[in-house]
């Protein structure tokens, strides 16, 4: 099915009328207004903003609709434009053909084996790829959920996983996205691994990436910590959270009650200028900070439990 979007951008002091207007065609307006990054999103969790957002204009947003059918969308342009006028504002009006398909499998093109570590290699479901000698093959489709392996704390997650993980090891991975991380620590010999995420649809893919790897996880639903349990009253000896820099912060009073004396704890989804708040925070609930990585303003630590 084809769909049309209809898309105006104007100056970002008169984004709200504008999707005023476009909600009297219909509720689903979708806004891209990027003037928040220079305030509340930097702070909060502007861990997970791509540079390009960052960067753009903050001066204009756009908002957009769309419609099913061509006539539908010529009737919409010209009311956008009559009320626009009627309000005198300017505003730019713009239409794009869509196929239904493409809103969720544009962006696998962009998606191409991957190396990280010295030895793992994220191969896309869709895309060939010829093994070489020492190679770990993770055969990934992250669906909607986080964890490609391209971003730069996935990578320095699984570069810090391959450096640790040993043979039988009991492995957790908190807020797990795709199940990456988890399928990372199964290849590299943990005997046991578990993924939750808060997100059903991100759980559903962790399921998926693990039956297409061959590995077994216990993949479940979980807000953070809320419904983790310990497996044969063995605590983990590695726990894995690519999160953001306040979930790391809120979490570390509790998380270190899931990992065993001695065991490892490794956080990422954090930029540079927060490292030393969550160092604070893990060093606070008794975690000794032994390793920091760092790739394009992101950090990665590792942590053990004293």
């Amino acid at each position: 099915m084809k769909w049309t979007q209809i898309r105006v951008t104007c100056k970002t002091e008169h984004i709200d009328d504008v999707a005023a207007v476009l909600t009297v065609l219909d509720t689903g307006v979708m806004i891209e207004d990027y003037s928040d990054v220079l305030t509340s999103l930097r702070t909060v969790y502007g861990e997970l903003i791509d540079e390009k957002i960052l960067n753009a204009d903050k001066t204009i947003a756009s908002a957009s609709i769309y419609a099913s059918d061509k006539k539908t969308a010529d009737d919409y342009v010209d009311f956008i434009s009559s009320r626009l006028a009627s309000l005198g504002i300017k505003a730019d009006i713009a239409t794009a053909e869509l196929d239904e398909e493409d809103w969720s499998t544009a962006w696998r093109k962009f998606y191409k084996p991957t190396k990280i570590g010295k030895h793992i290699v994220i191969v896309p479901s869709w895309e060939k790829y010829e093994k070489q000698d020492g190679d770990i093959i993770i055969d990934m489709d992250p669906g909607m959920a986080f964890g490609t392996g391209t971003h730069e704390t996935t990578r320095l997650c699984a570069t810090l996983l391959e450096e640790n993980v040993k043979p039988g090891d009991y492995m957790l991975d908190v807020g797990a996205g795709s199940g990456i991380l988890a399928i990372c620590a199964s290849k590299l010999g943990a005997e046991y691994c578990a993924a939750c995420d808060i997100d059903p649809v991100a759980v559903k893919t962790e399921k998926e990436n693990a039956e297409r790897n061959n590995c077994e996880i216990d993949c479940f639903v979980s807000d953070l910590l809320s419904s983790v349990k310990i497996k044969d009253g063995r605590k983990y000896d590695i726990v894995t959270a690519n999160i953001v820099a306040d979930i790391i912060i809120r979490m570390s009073p509790d998380i270190g009650g899931y990992i065993k004396d001695g065991g490892l704890l490794v956080v990422s989804g954090i930029i540079d200028e927060r490292e030393s708040e969550v160092r604070l925070a893990l060093e606070n609930s008794g975690f000794e900070c032994v390793k920091f990585l760092h790739d394009k303003g992101w950090c990665a630590i590792l942590c053990r439990r004293k």
